[in-house]
């Protein structure tokens, strides 16, 4: 939204509707986004960079500024950064996030996120830190983590432990990948939120990445999923009203009308909300009154598997390197893209029925692949998957006359047919060669993922 229409008062809830209606788009201008997170030590201690030390996090920001980088500040202090339609940002444990441009290919997305990578990794190596994607710290304990300086968190710190027990470890120890695509119509956006909330878990249960957690196992393959299970039932999870038969762009301005609102935000300072629903605050109920700036930012802060904004965004994945961002791009691109595979994929689960998908949901973090419900066996499910998406993809590319990006998919097709996550394999080393030596094993798991990346 521009800064005009985001002062424009709310009068009616056809406003808030028509907030997702217009983010509709023909399909020759859907694109590619992605976001990714990861954390940052320093190598002498395996410490978490703090954010304001000779050298911590703003170190980082300074060196990047020299790459032609511009500063986003609160309170004059540098707490993002953004260039060419792209920004990095800090989560409150200073989990570093690149959120990317908006790309017609994963071509072009591989391009942009190995970039990232790369030039962090020269910036890291000159000042002793390195970076870590993974699902969750592995090495930290939460007493230990340092908050970042952004005034939103503050309100959320308090908020986070009266909702859920693993609130604030889902703000400073987790790690994701998001993959954010576009929509044609409501019909559209339909038919891609119900396919990707259902197989959202499988996602999930292929790129598990968070086995460990204070220093040793923590019995989850994908601890980061258990952790956002444990977070904040209002805002968090599976949504299984996106199966009923009413479901659209008012049926999800419903949902979030009913979300407690964190704070609103005024000429830069950021006031309680007093926890009132968004709905409540059309009502009066606040001395403020509402805009479309303050739904903007509402809309931002739930955090649903698969959550919609003016795009769809997939939000089940552990955080892993560049060749695992490409891939989960790969996948959700060749299922939701592609016609076809997308008719395919919503009768595959069109006989699933909401109580055993949360089911299989609820296995997933500690089994994996391995997690089965009913009909639903992640591991079968996951190879079907790749074999939609990779078909998808051929036609994509021949539609659109651009290189087949199935080649991207090369991560997902290994864990599909082996059935052996990364985390798995952490494990693994971890009790084989490494002999229970955490630290060597993540630090060493981090460089082989930099030399091994495939370059374009």
């Amino acid at each position: 939204m521009t800064k005009t229409e985001d002062k424009i008062a709310i009068e009616h809830k056809a406003q808030l509707v028509e907030y997702f209606e217009q983010g509709s788009k023909p399909r020759e201008k859907w694109g590619i986004g992605t976001e990714h997170e990861k954390f940052l030590y320093r190598k002498k201690n395996y410490k978490r960079l703090v954010y304001g030390s000779d050298s911590g996090i703003n170190t980082i920001f300074i060196q990047m500024q020299l790459n032609g980088w511009q500063p986003l500040k609160e309170a004059g202090k540098t707490i993002g950064l953004q260039k060419n339609g792209a920004s990095i940002t800090l989560e409150p444990g200073g989990q570093f996030e690149l959120s990317g441009g908006n790309f017609r290919t994963v071509h072009e997305t591989f391009r942009e996120t190995r970039k990232h990578f790369e030039e962090l990794n020269t910036i890291c190596n000159e000042y002793g830190f390195f970076s870590l994607p993974m699902g969750v710290d592995p090495l930290t304990r939460l007493e230990d983590v340092p908050w970042m300086p952004k005034e939103r968190y503050r309100f959320m710190r308090k908020h986070m432990p009266t909702r859920g027990e693993l609130g604030l470890e889902m703000m400073t120890n987790t790690a994701s990948i998001q993959v954010n695509l576009d929509y044609f119509n409501e019909a559209d956006m339909i038919k891609k939120m119900r396919v990707a909330q259902a197989l959202q878990p499988v996602s999930t249960a292929i790129f598990a990445n968070s086995p460990f957690s204070n220093g040793k196992p923590n019995g989850f393959l994908s601890y980061r999923a258990h952790i956002w299970d444990h977070t904040d039932p209002d805002r968090c999870g599976f949504l299984p009203f996106i199966f009923d038969e009413g479901f659209g762009f008012e049926r999800w301005v419903d949902y979030l009308l009913d979300v407690p609102m964190y704070f609103i935000y005024r000429e830069e300072n950021y006031l309680p909300a007093n926890k009132i629903t968004f709905r409540e605050f059309l009502t009066g109920k606040h001395s403020q009154k509402p805009t479309m700036k303050d739904w903007n930012i509402h809309v931002s802060t739930v955090f649903p598997d698969v959550r919609l904004k003016q795009f769809i965004e997939m939000r089940g994945a552990d955080a892993g390197c560049a060749s695992y961002i490409a891939s989960l791009s790969a996948l959700w691109v060749g299922l939701l893209y592609d016609n076809q595979s997308l008719e395919e994929a919503y009768e595959l689960i069109s006989g699933w029925d909401v109580k055993t998908m949360q089911e299989l949901r609820s296995e997933v973090p500690k089994k994996g692949l391995n997690a089965e419900a009913g009909p639903i066996h992640a591991g079968a499910i996951s190879k079907e998957m790749y074999r939609m998406a990779a078909e998808g993809l051929t036609r994509r590319a021949k539609l659109l006359g651009i290189e087949n990006e199935g080649r991207f998919l090369e991560p997902v097709r290994e864990i599909t047919e082996t059935g052996v996550t990364q985390a798995e394999k952490l494990l693994q080393q971890y009790q084989g060669n490494f002999r229970e030596n955490l630290p060597g094993l993540v630090y060493n798991w981090q460089r082989e993922q930099m030399e091994n990346c495939p370059k374009e």
